[in-house]
Formats: C-alpha cells, structure tokens, sequence
C-alpha cells in the first residue's frame, strides 16, 4: 500500500510539475505572441533611379514623403548615374545599387521606382542581369519604354538618347518577347500631357499594371502628391 502512495504520489508531483510548465509555456506565448499587423507589414526597401541629364537629388520630394509614411532613411536610396552612358552599362549600375541596399538593410527583396530613362536601364536590369529575382515590385513613371521622338533631339551625343529612340536596338531587344518577365510586380504611370512622351502610350507595358495619371507633366510625377500616393498603395 505505501509502495502505491508513493508512485501515486511521485505522478502526482510530475503532473503538477507538467501542468506548471504548460501554464509557463502558455504564459510565455501569450507575452511574445504575433506582433500588430501593422508591425508585421515588412516594408520593401526602396531604390530610386532618375532620368536622363538628372540626378539623385530628383528625387527629394518623394524620399521625405516615403519618409512621412514610415520609411527610414536607410531604406530609401537614390544615386546619381551619367545618363550619357547606354542603358545596359547603367543597368550594371542599378544592380550594385540594389545589391548595396540590401547589404545594408538585410532584406531580401528591393522595390524599384524609376522615372523617364530610368525605366529602361532598370527594366534592362530586371531581363537581363537576375533582377527579377530580388525585385519585389517595379515602378516605370513616364518611361519611354517603346521609345519617344524627343530623344531625336540628344541622340547625336547621348548613347542613353539613342537607346530612347523608338525602333532602337536596345528597345527591340527589351521589348522582345516578355515585356515583364519573372514574378516581379510591373506598373506604369502615364499622362496624356506629357511632352516628353511622344506618343503618350510608350509607357504602357503588356503583362503590367498601367495607370493613367492624369494630366500630369513630365517633371511633376516626381513632386506630386497624388502620385506619390497612386504610387505607395501600388507597392504597398
């Protein structure tokens, strides 16, 4: 009899030691349980690639206002490129951009939101140099992607012009096949006041999300508010 109390004494004790740890356990996952899902949303980093005959600076207006949404100054990058140059030669430059932001941020994909020009040599990046697979979503604002007749005015000087001619061997190679390859998220804005876009549409690509602006020039898709605005909730 006593051989019995004390088994059922010792399962006695072990019950309770379990059932201890199991209200410890629960205790625990209740403090370090799911985060808000506001805290949960993981931001993209963001690199930003100017047009031709620009440069980072384009780009203030819309940093500080990425920056009163939320994002960090470290997540946030623009750099300033020689626009002169081809855009396969830049697009070597937007893949170490890209490459050096995640360095820095630890995150393992980017967004990308280029404006005129830059929509080239990063969608050159995207096809051509594995840019799909660390490029979460992609922004073209006012890109010539199937060319515009502007460039006819810098193309005697300008590799990155003669690549903007529609018709160009750049543009057909570009344009050849799948206009956005791979699995990451392509949009376009455009106006039909833009003066530099020559015809209006070559900012539209097949496979993507394209968006009338409104009529907007072709400067102010950077410093407008409601383009900043159309341009967060599609990378959101």
């Amino acid at each position: 009899m006593s051989r019995d109390t004390g088994v059922s004494r010792r399962a006695g004790r072990r019950l309770g030691i379990c059932i201890a740890a199991l209200v410890v356990a629960g205790t625990t996952l209740i403090a370090t349980g799911p985060a808000p899902v506001e805290a949960q949303a993981a931001r993209d980093p963001i690199v930003f690639v100017h047009g031709w005959n620009s440069s980072a600076s384009t780009w203030n207006t819309m940093i500080s206002r990425f920056q009163a949404a939320g994002y960090t100054s470290n997540q946030l990058y623009a750099f300033t490129y020689n626009s002169n140059q081809s855009n396969a030669t830049i697009a070597a430059q937007v893949r170490d951009a890209v490459n050096a932001l995640r360095a820095r941020t630890g995150a393992a994909r980017v967004d990308i939101v280029a404006h005129s020009m830059g929509s080239l040599s990063s969608r050159y990046y995207l096809k051509n140099l594995g840019g799909t697979a660390v490029v979460d979503d992609w922004v073209s604002l006012a890109g010539p992607n199937h060319g515009t007749t502007t460039a006819y005015l810098c193309y005697l000087f300008s590799a990155g012009c003669r690549d903007m001619i529609g018709g160009s061997s750049f543009l057909n190679a570009l344009n050849s096949g799948d206009e956005t390859p791979g699995s990451t998220n392509y949009g376009t804005f455009w106006s039909n006041s833009d003066d530099v876009i020559n015809p209006d549409d070559s900012v539209l690509l097949s496979g993507a999300t394209n968006t009338f602006a409104g009529a907007i020039e072709h400067s102010d898709f950077l410093s407008r508010e409601d383009v900043f605005t159309m341009v967060r909730n599609f990378i959101a």
